[in-house]
């Protein structure tokens, strides 16, 4: 696979309206590169961002959510780049992208698919509207695509309703229908939290041998860092809506450089005997409401190095080693400061 870049978001920053209280700034200034083949993992905690910043690239954020700044530009090597902040909502440009060049498989299936279509019906409708097909060629298509990601008895599951698949199932036909259009891009929304831990794991294997036949680049949101060090090449830290650091998994992994990444780690749980055992070691603090996030460093109230500049200002993203970098005024830190 190519190096060049089929998805690019650049300096992105997403804001939520209400007519009642201050503009919030959920998502601020994210960068983000997809490269054909490869899987990058975003990962944070709950309400950081990951997913506001998924559904930006499809817009397909709430009403009073709007991209105020940045662009995300698709570049797929058999087309002209364009940019998606720019197409106008529901245009045929956006149509033909979203679904179809970049698809999305959503956090929970049962609330995201249709409870009165069937999953034969819903699948279908990709390829007609997408490809042109007729509804008969659509269907071996879809019967095809169910088998091929491991759903029993494919031609009579088709005509199955969601709340007459288990969760698991559900789960598959969500990844068939992200595939019916054999996207470039595949986002991948949590896909496994529900699951239980087979499961979960023939889920994983299954996105993995399909990004190898299709060529995909992949965004898998997560908050599970073993998760993530099974299936990604690249992994971008968030917190409260701020991309912390950003590298390749052994290079996070093993040489995490912001402290809230150095928390993750310290706070996964660890096989030992019985003499080795030692306590987990929690991050402190809770997250702050993203109202009253931070001006500086977002991570500032719940940091162990925070020292003065890191309330007041925000810090610049440093490059720590090749296509490793992260944000936080310790990585530029004068000696004299250092000393203080």
């Amino acid at each position: 696979m190519g190096d060049k870049p089929i998805l690019s978001i650049s300096d992105m920053s997403i804001v939520f309206s209400s007519p009642d209280e201050a503009d919030i700034e959920a998502v601020r200034q994210v960068d983000l590169t997809l490269t054909p083949g490869k899987t990058l993992a975003l990962v944070g905690e709950s309400g950081c961002g990951k997913s506001v910043t998924a559904r930006a690239v499809l817009r397909l954020l709430d009403k009073n959510a709007d991209i105020q700044r940045g662009s995300i530009i698709f570049a797929p090597g058999d087309a002209e780049a364009t940019d998606i902040v720019q197409l106008r909502q529901d245009s045929l440009p956006l149509r033909a992208i979203r679904g179809n060049q970049i698809s999305m498989i959503f956090q929970e299936p049962m609330s995201s698919l249709s409870p009165v279509h069937t999953i034969g019906d819903q699948i279908d409708e990709m390829m007609v509207i997408h490809e042109g097909l007729k509804p008969k060629q659509a269907r071996e298509r879809t019967v095809a695509l169910l088998d091929q990601v491991g759903i029993p008895g494919a031609r009579e599951r088709a005509d199955a309703y969601p709340f007459q698949l288990s969760g698991g199932l559900r789960q598959r036909a969500m990844i068939a229908m992200a595939l019916a259009c054999t996207p470039k891009v595949l986002i991948a929304d949590e896909p496994t939290t529900a699951l239980d831990v087979t499961t979960q794991a023939q889920i994983l294997d299954l996105l993995r041998q399909l990004q190898a036949d299709f060529g995909m680049a992949m965004l898998f949101i997560t908050h599970d860092l073993g998760v993530v060090a099974e299936i990604a090449d690249e992994v971008a830290v968030m917190y409260l809506g701020d991309v912390v650091e950003q590298g390749s998994v052994f290079d996070v992994f093993a040489a995490p450089k912001h402290p809230y990444t150095q928390a993750l780690m310290s706070s996964i749980p660890k096989m030992a005997r019985k003499a080795d055992r030692v306590r987990l070691s929690p991050i402190k603090g809770t997250v702050p409401a993203p109202r009253d996030r931070p001006q500086g460093c977002a991570f500032t109230s719940r940091c162990p190095y925070a020292f003065e500049p890191c309330a007041t200002i925000r810090p610049e993203r440093t490059a720590i080693g090749d296509n490793h970098h992260a944000r936080c005024h310790l990585l530029t830190r004068q000696p004299a400061e250092a000393a203080a």
